[in-house]
């Protein structure tokens, strides 16, 4: 028999590709949406969801098919029940990030932990607590109870978790002054910077949130891992014979990921990098910084840890295929042809150092003293850095900051080419009534937050900031005029580095540039250019994180005043209780963070606080001029910026010689170029194994299995955090704290004791063979 003919690609596909052909071409007016919501007429506020028809949909597929389209607008949010799980879940996530983060597996606790361990409670509350009214008949009217625990108090309790999630950039800086450097910094100082660096990017957010949240195309893709996991929470559904329902699976994955971690998190550690190649040759250097996952290229190296994986990347299942392929692109082009090639050609000495290394080094392969070229002023000792000699870096080093220089260049030229069209169609429309996707046109029932509450909270801000650093300019160094220039660079970057995450859900970093900037300006000084630092790149970085709730709410149709008052509370208290824990273990762990004096088996190696420490030493003590200038050993680097700028261009000039070829414009080079970005301290197994799980997900199951990615694949990614973060506490509370371990050859990280050694001639180091 004859086969049957292949059936028509689907109509949504024939839909897309003549959207892309018109936005191509230029005609794309109707697809701006309106940055600044008109408010919706009366006679369309009541109950129930806005007419809807299927056009009216995201255009981002994944979206479509994972956010629900309708709403009601009579769901309590600002309930009892929400403010206290919603204020407990942040100090809870805020203290255990902080605590973990000094350690030497830096676990980060996601909000997803907070989404999941509130649903029974705020369920027992909704079952336990009195319904009574109180205040009755006034406008301050409320209950303890006001029905069943519902999705939008969850999402509101998320938005306070979100809060505790991840690092406050901050307190590295607080850390290298009084740990690495040994110098004195007041806690009141201390707590003005945590709370002004944390504060400021809400001006950001507030004036790009038209840009950044309203149009369709800006969807952050790491939001629908969350709202995925919400509509299995909340949403009933009955269980397909012989399947899982959404919940059941999520309960499943959570069990597995929580009893598999055991072997990762203690009993079997090597399973977070299996080097392999070190295991076949013991003792050859050579094969040990090809094959080692955490100090060398990682050729074949694997961890079977979900830590692993997603600790510095963040989930690889959230990540869109195409950005994976960047991320993959860009490694293995610096990992792999740029770094083995500096290396074995020996360019700036680089066989007397590891190849892979966040350390500082003497010409002869030692540790560099920083201590020795800091003066009693807390300045740079140009005498004794002579006497001392120059500061060298480990090939990889001196690589990824170029690739950071080249980021930046890339970021800015691509967002021209590629969104320039579009930032000034949006900036001409800003009080036009354009057409809206479904999930902006529900919006548009509820109140917006004027812009000016976002623009006295950043006056206001930037004021409490020159005063803190004018008043106590002892210990922070910055003078007023780098406050404001700080605020400049943040200003400028934040647009185009919001597309690139929302689109992308990769986020090029500006701590190079504002290192560079600061280091030139104000040399010597290295509390003043961490300060400039903290303040240029992090107030940029908490926008994004503002942006990014902002659409969740925009998602899940939060009301915005109130998503704004969750964010503003949810981030003052996460300030306080990050500095509080950090003070305080700074103060109670004996040589926290000191590598030389510490147990060989502790775990409080801060590993992130070192690579900000020794940035400090490069760009703010040591200053750029003497590391990358006329009077330093790597001034070509600065080439990098240069190359960055020409990429972005080639592939422009390709798109529009083959405008058919719509594979072209998956070329993304600000993050093929920032793809090893968080290295160091991220590792090369960290890379290859989410690359690989990347690859298995966005492409393979996304491509062949269409139908299992649409309903698993994002609560598998919360599940996988969830059940690592609930048995890595456990591990830490009955054996972390009774200093409980197991010694045994399964517990010998990576296995690659040679890789971190030398190969040229005559350099002699402890542990390592002496070439002659």
């Amino acid at each position: 028999m004859a086969s049957s003919p292949p059936p028509p690609p689907p109509r949504r596909e024939e839909e897309e590709e003549e959207e892309r052909r018109r936005h191509d071409d230029g005609d794309d007016d109707d697809q701006i949406t309106s940055p600044l919501l008109p408010p919706e007429p009366s006679s369309s506020r009541g109950g129930g969801s806005p007419e809807y028809s299927p056009e009216e949909n995201s255009p981002i597929e994944q979206v479509a098919l994972t956010v629900p389209v309708g709403d009601d607008p009579d769901t309590p949010v600002l309930t009892f029940r929400m403010w206290v799980l919603g204020t407990a879940s942040c100090a809870l996530l805020s203290f255990l990030n902080q605590f973990f983060w000094y350690r030497k597996e830096p676990l980060t606790i996601t909000a997803i932990s907070a989404q999941i361990a509130v649903v029974p409670l705020g369920r027992l509350m909704a079952a336990a607590l009195p319904d009574r009214a109180f205040l009755r008949g006034t406008r301050w009217e409320f209950s303890l109870n006001p029905g069943p625990f519902n999705v939008k108090e969850h999402v509101l309790i998320t938005i306070f978790a979100n809060s505790g999630a991840g690092t406050v950039y901050a307190i590295h800086v607080i850390t290298a002054v009084r740990v690495f450097y040994g110098k004195h910094i007041t806690f009141f100082v201390s707590l003005l910077v945590v709370l002004t660096t944390q504060v400021l990017g809400f001006g950001w957010a507030g004036i790009f949130r038209r840009y950044l949240v309203e149009p369709a195309a800006m969807w952050w893709p790491s939001n629908l891992v969350q709202v995925s996991l919400f509509r299995a929470l909340h949403e009933k559904e009955g269980r397909v014979k012989g399947g899982l329902t959404r919940n059941q699976f999520f309960l499943v994955a959570f069990i597995c990921s929580f009893a598999y971690y055991i072997f990762p998190g203690y009993l079997f550690q090597m399973l977070t990098s299996l080097s392999w190649v070190c295991w076949v040759f013991p003792n050859s250097v050579f094969a040990q910084q090809l094959g080692s996952g955490l100090r060398g290229l990682g050729i074949g190296a694997i961890g079977l840890d979900w830590s692993t994986v997603s600790s510095y990347l963040g989930s690889p299942l959230a990540s869109p295929w195409f950005a994976t392929a960047n991320v993959a692109a860009g490694f293995f082009f610096v990992m792999y042809i740029v770094t083995p090639i500096a290396y074995w050609f020996n360019f700036y000495k680089a066989k007397n150092f590891p190849i892979f290394s966040d350390g500082l080094f003497t010409l002869t392969g030692q540790k560099y003293n920083i201590s020795t070229i800091v003066d009693s002023h807390f300045h740079f000792d140009t005498e004794a850095y002579e006497k001392n000699g120059p500061l060298y870096l480990s090939t990889f080093f001196a690589v990824t900051y170029g690739v950071g220089f080249a980021s930046l260049t890339a970021t800015i030229v691509h967002v021209f080419l590629f969104h320039g069209s579009e930032i000034l169609q949006l900036s001409k429309s800003a009080f036009q009534d354009k057409k809206m996707d479904i999930h902006t046109k529900l919006m548009r029932r509820y109140k917006q937050v004027p812009e000016w509450w976002f623009i006295c909270i950043l006056i206001a801000n930037i004021a409490v900031t020159i005063f803190a650093c004018e008043y106590y300019i002892e210990q922070l160094q910055l003078p007023w005029w780098g406050v404001l220039l700080a605020c400049a660079i943040a200003f400028f970057f934040t647009l185009p580095i919001g597309i690139i995450t929302a689109t992308t859900n990769q986020s090029p970093g500006l701590n190079i540039i504002t290192e560079y900037i600061m280091g030139y300006l104000y040399p010597g000084r290295p509390v003043a250019n961490m300060c400039f630092k903290v303040y240029g790149y992090i107030s940029m970085s908490q926008a994004l994180t503002f942006l990014q709730d902002f659409k969740l709410g925009h998602y899940m149709k939060i009301p915005p005043r109130t998503m704004f008052m969750a964010q503003v509370v949810g981030t003052l208290i996460a300030a306080f209780v990050y500095i509080g824990t950090a003070w305080w273990l700074m103060d109670t762990v004996p040589y926290i963070c000191n590598t030389e004096l510490l147990p060989p088996d502790s775990p409080w190696t801060c590993p992130g606080d070192h690579v900000f420490y020794d940035a400090s030493v490069i760009w703010g003590l040591i200053s750029p001029r003497r590391i990358f200038g006329d009077l330093g050993t790597y001034s070509a680097v600065n080439w990098f910026f240069l190359g960055g700028a020409i990429a972005p261009l080639l592939v422009w000039l390709a798109h529009r010689a083959f405008p058919g070829q719509s594979w072209i414009l998956l070329i993304n080079m600000p993050v093929l170029i920032g793809a090893t970005g968080q290295m160091p301290p991220a590792t090369a197994v960290n890379y290859t194994t989410w690359i690989l799980v990347g690859f298995l997900s966005g492409y393979v199951v996304y491509r062949y299995r269409r139908d299992w990615w649409e309903r698993h694949n994002y609560l598998l990614s919360g599940a996988l955090d969830a059940g690592l973060a609930f048995m890595a506490v456990l591990i830490y509370l009955c054996l972390g704290l009774e200093n409980i371990s197991l010694n045994w050859w399964g517990n010998n990280l990576d296995g690659c004791p040679l890789a971190s050694c030398p190969t040229a001639k005559g350099i002699a180091i402890e542990g390592c063979p002496v070439y002659t």
